[in-house]
């Protein structure tokens, strides 16, 4: 993958909820860590949430940052694909608006997609990877499911839950994205990469727990997507049509666009 030189070398999706001032400083570490060629697309649910007049503020002084209102439904997931459909860049790079992931990571994980592979992820469960704080029962969950998928279904990364990820554009339209709930797109297109037999790779990260605003991560009620898509990690590899049978068949379209 090579890029034109015109336009973004990666755009980066941060799905936003009423984060308010607290949006301000992760748009500064973004900004300041990422030195490639970025479009910054904060998504937000709807128009009166709090994020939004001081991201259009914001925006005054920074071009690159583009605020959009998901149109697909409402949740992290809808928000997520609505800004991977929106991309301009051959990268996008999926982060959150709490501020718990390393935007000076972003750049190194854009550069292993230009390099060939689907998906990179930030791995916390790899050597040199951590995660500071979050709730107990969430983490337990996550690595067990990371390392048990990384060492029995060959994923290419031991944090196939993390969403803090890049992946191919091209990719992603290909096979589509199915999930409509919480945060399991990661874990989703991770699997779909492993069916399709494309390329994963890993750097270890180091996630540290929000330190204002609250955590809208719902364990009880994301769980049984999640293992849809673990399960969904097994198996014979598939085209990229054959994903899209096995899956499109459990989600609606709800008549948004969809890439091919």
């Amino acid at each position: 993958m090579t890029h034109s030189g015109d336009g973004p070398r990666v755009s980066v999706v941060v799905p936003a909820y009423n984060e308010g001032e607290h949006v301000v400083a992760v748009l500064d570490r973004l900004f300041e860590s990422v030195k490639l060629p970025c479009e910054v697309l904060l998504v937000v649910d709807s128009p009166d949430d709090t994020t939004v007049p001081v991201a259009e503020e914001y925006a005054n002084k920074e071009p690159r940052l583009k605020t959009l209102v998901n149109t697909y439904g409402r949740g992290p997931a809808n928000a997520i694909r609505f800004g991977i459909d929106n991309a301009t860049a051959a990268v996008a790079v999926v982060t959150m608006a709490d501020g718990c992931d390393d935007a000076r990571q972003i750049d190194e994980l854009v550069r292993l997609v230009e390099r060939g592979v689907a998906v990179a992820a930030a791995s916390r469960y790899m050597p040199g990877g951590q995660q500071v704080g979050g709730p107990m029962l969430k983490g337990t969950l996550s690595k067990l499911a990371g390392r048990s998928l990384r060492m029995l279904a060959h994923v290419g990364t031991r944090d196939a839950t993390n969403s803090f990820k890049a992946y191919s554009t091209e990719f992603v339209r290909e096979v589509g994205i199915e999930s409509r709930d919480g945060f399991e797109i990661g874990i989703e297109l991770t699997a779909k990469a492993k069916r399709l037999r494309r390329p994963v790779a890993e750097i270890p990260t180091i996630w540290l727990d929000r330190q204002a605003g609250v955590s809208n991560f719902k364990v009880a009620k994301w769980v049984p997507s999640y293992l849809r898509w673990y399960r969904f990690a097994f198996g014979p590899a598939l085209t990229p049509e054959q994903v899209r049978g096995k899956t499109r068949g459990n989600s609606p379209d709800n008549g948004e666009r969809q890439e091919s």
